[in-house]
């Protein structure tokens, strides 16, 4: 079966005809101002600035009690304080534990 062929051109002559009868036979209504769209505001996310941080060497307690606090370069301090509390008679062993601390600007 043969298919009859679709005269594009036509069709839309027909559509504009149709759509200017429409127009002509309707009488023009007022269009209302149409509401100003208000932009939406973009707010800028805060960038948290990372704060800049010092290491420490911590004498700690089996409990995590920071007992002495010493400069990253006297770890063999920090070491020979932790070894002199655990040998003097007290319970809890004592350990040498890196510790981060923000700097204070």
């Amino acid at each position: 079966m043969a298919r009859k062929v679709v005269n594009r051109k036509e069709l839309r002559a027909q559509a504009e005809a149709a759509e200017a009868m429409e127009k002509d036979a309707k009488p023009a209504k007022k269009k209302k101002a149409a509401a100003k769209k208000t932009a939406k505001r973009t707010t800028k996310k805060k960038v948290v600035k990372e704060a800049r941080m010092k290491a420490y060497w911590g004498v700690y307690t089996q409990s995590m009690k920071r007992v002495v606090l010493f400069e990253y370069a006297d770890k063999k301090a920090a070491e020979k304080k932790a070894t002199e509390l655990s040998a003097g008679g007290t319970k809890a062993p004592h350990f040498v534990q890196l510790v981060k601390e923000p700097i204070a600007e």
